[in-house]
């Protein structure tokens, strides 16, 4: 199978041969993953399979025991999460965690402040962190609910929350972890046309669904885990064919 590569000769995320245990449990068993600068990729399979271990591993909540992983050509196998949120790697939760206490704005300004002044260097003006802010909100289409305190949000607007929270951290890489779950079929659609925008102005996504309308519509490329092991990695109508997928995973 061909490697995802970037523009720049490169992949942006490559994870080669991670392995995680918790005790006598495998989580993770030689997981390697590649993911191009401007990829949409899907990453799916049933529960205990080993996503959100993966993703840990990838984010810095985990730390991997085996294998690498590396980010924009350096590896991060001894940096905390923080600081490979600096370098570029965002995620949103399943269940959103704001600051209850704040407003909207001030939920965008903690990450835009704290990713800003890490990477540049510079604190930004008032000016210019309230202008992000705003278009941060209009970008997810909370720009009328900006003042408002997160507790007066639907649940559709706590995941565009959510997604703005993680952008704000000027990421170049976005882990979206089922911000679609409880949502309707219309509120669905928003998501992952929200998240398509996204990506066409440049930013690379990982989706981890269980949604499959969302995934086939999101994914470019398709990744399954099972038991700890990636067994599929390819186009969506392809992999969603494969025996080993059908029984596995689609046809629970």
């Amino acid at each position: 199978m061909m490697t995802a590569v970037s523009p720049t000769g490169g992949a942006l995320l490559e994870v080669e041969g991670v392995g995680k245990r918790f005790g006598g449990f495998i989580a993770l068993d030689g997981v390697n993953l590649s993911v191009a600068q401007g990829e949409r990729v899907g990453l799916i399979g049933p529960n205990g399979s080993g996503k959100s271990t993966l993703v840990n591993c990838i984010c810095g909540t985990l730390h991997n025991e085996t294998g690498t992983v590396r980010f924009d050509g350096q590896s991060l196998n001894k940096l905390e999460s923080h600081e490979r949120t600096y370098r570029g790697i965002a995620r949103s939760f399943q269940l959103p965690r704001p600051f209850v206490t704040m407003s909207v704005a001030d939920n965008l300004r903690v990450p835009l402040l704290y990713a800003v002044h890490t990477r540049r260097g510079r604190h930004l003006t008032i000016e210019e962190a309230d202008a992000r802010c705003i278009e941060l909100a209009n970008s997810v289409g909370l720009g009328a609910k900006i003042n408002k305190s997160p507790k007066d949000l639907t649940q559709i607007e706590m995941r565009k929350l959510e997604l703005a929270r993680a952008m704000a951290a000027d990421p170049k890489l976005l882990i979206a972890d089922e911000s679609m779950a409880g949502l309707s079929d219309s509120e669905v659609g928003e998501i992952v046309e929200m998240l398509i925008r996204l990506n066409e102005s440049g930013i690379t996504i990982i989706m981890i669904e269980h949604i499959m309308r969302a995934v086939m519509t999101f994914s470019q490329r398709l990744v399954v885990l099972v038991s700890g092991k990636k067994i599929a990695d390819g186009k969506p109508d392809d992999v969603i064919r494969n025996p080993e997928v059908e029984r596995a995973y689609l046809g629970q």
